[in-house]
Formats: structure tokens, C-alpha cells, sequence
């Protein structure tokens, strides 16, 4: 495995950040005619940033906390009385989980939309804001040394493998890994960030999986999509700030 004070190598510096890197995972749907008394409970019951109203087979909208305040609080309406469809937010943007965050942004100033829905083969998978485009620091190239153990309670003895991280974030990772790790397992990512002693225990989810890559040790290595899930405020304050550290200069500044 590559040592922890070694340079990122080309394969980690080509990896772009996209945008299931940024996005928040999920995706409630409600039929057109719910009223908005329904949808609000919703909202607020799951902390979601928007509800993707699906009127028809082909017809969405986008309903947020704001349409709530603006179309029917400020208007004095009775929200018992009113369908979702009616004070949705229309067309609905959609962009897919691998495209790059530069085209979500462009798609953002082009059309006027502050989220836009992620898919991932046409099927929505989560909400892209643009309050993580403009506050949430990119994932960089990195090389720590890391465990990865498995925590579904089919694997056995809860398997624990020996990876790379070769990109991170506050909210996911990209690993290199000898093992296969199946899409959709749950897993705890053990490692410390450079200069701290403090060691990091992280639960989350692997996405997916990209084709093998050789290292600079001469072994194939399987990158695995790791996205964090229950960051406690410290973790999250951790990573954030080694996040943001990492970043370099510019030109003009180094």
C-alpha cells in the first residue's frame, strides 16, 4: 500500500470532483394532489431542502419551504385547502450524479434554478443546492493510510480491509482498495488526517465502484466511492478545516 508521505500520483490528481460528491443523498417525491399542510410535516419531519412533486408520469415540480411562505403563509391561505401542485416550482432541473460540479454551476446561472435534482440513470438519488456549490470545499487528492471494515450483517465477522484514501472530503471518499467492496454496503473508514494524532472512525456507504488501477506498489487496486453518513460536529469540523487547509495556493500566491 502507498505510504502515507508519498505524493499524490497521477490516477489521484486526474479525478475530478462531480457532483454525487456534493449532493444531499435522497430524494422525497409526493403526488401532485397532497395539500401543503401534508408536504410541510414532510419537510420538516425529514430535513429536507425541497419535496419533487410528480403531477403526472412526465410533469414535475419543486416545492420548498419558500413556495410555503410566499404562495400561501403570505397570502393568508388555507394550506389544508391547497395541492402541492399548485404552488410547485416548475420546470425541474435534473443533472446526473457523474457530472462534473463546473456544469451544475453553469446549469444553475443558465436557467435561474437554486437546486437542481441528481439522477443516476434517470432515477432521482438526491438535491444539489446552491449553497453546497458556493460553501462546500471540493474533495482533494490526499494519500492516508486507511481500514476499511464492513458492517453489514451478512458479511462475516465484519471483514476488515486495508485501503488508500486518495481523495476526501467532509462529506465522502474516494479509496483505493485491494478488496472488492459491493455498492450499497455499509462500511466504518478508520484513519488520521496528516499532522493529527487523533484518529477519525467514519460510517458510511460505498457508491460504487471504479475500474482497477495499478498503484505505485505494482498492485491492482478497485477505487471505491465511500459517501459518510452520521458525521458527529467534531468529525465534521475536522474534516472540514483539513478540507479547506489542503487547498492550494494560487499561482500568484505560491
Amino acid at each position: 500500500m502507498v505510504g502515507q508521505n508519498e505524493p499524490p500520483s497521477q490516477h489521484q490528481q486526474s479525478v475530478r470532483t462531480v457532483v454525487a460528491h456534493m449532493m444531499t443523498p435522497g430524494v422525497i417525491q409526493v403526488p401532485g394532489d397532497v395539500s401543503v399542510s401534508e408536504a410541510a410535516l414532510l419537510l420538516e419531519r425529514e430535513h429536507a431542502p425541497c419535496l419533487l412533486v410528480k403531477d403526472t408520469d412526465t410533469a414535475f415540480g419543486l416545492m420548498t419551504p419558500g413556495d410555503i411562505v410566499r404562495k400561501v403563509v403570505a397570502r393568508g391561505l388555507e394550506p389544508h385547502d391547497i395541492e402541492v401542485r399548485s404552488i410547485m416550482t416548475r420546470p425541474v432541473q435534473f443533472i446526473e450524479y457523474n457530472e462534473a460540479l463546473e456544469e451544475a454551476s453553469m446549469m444553475m446561472v443558465t436557467t435561474g434554478a437554486s437546486l437542481l435534482i441528481v439522477t443516476k440513470e434517470n432515477q432521482p438519488v438526491g438535491v444539489l443546492s446552491a449553497q453546497d456549490l458556493m460553501l462546500t470545499p471540493p474533495r482533494r487528492p490526499t494519500n492516508i493510510a486507511a481500514v476499511v471494515t464492513v458492517l453489514d450483517e451478512g458479511a462475516a465477522l465484519q471483514q476488515a480491509y486495508n485501503a488508500n484514501i486518495v481523495e476526501l472530503s467532509h462529506v465522502g471518499a474516494r479509496v483505493d482498495s485491494a478488496s472488492i467492496l459491493k455498492a450499497r454496503t455499509r462500511v466504518m473508514l478508520a484513519f488520521s488526517l496528516p499532522g493529527q494524532n487523533t484518529p477519525l472512525t467514519i460510517h458510511g456507504k460505498v457508491l460504487s465502484l471504479s475500474p482497477a488501477a495499478t498503484g505505485s506498489s505494482g498492485e491492482r487496486a478497485v477505487g471505491v466511492e465511500i459517501q459518510f453518513a452520521d458525521l458527529s460536529p467534531t468529525d465534521l469540523a475536522r474534516l472540514k478545516a483539513w478540507t479547506l487547509q489542503a487547498i492550494p495556493p494560487a499561482p500568484d500566491q505560491a
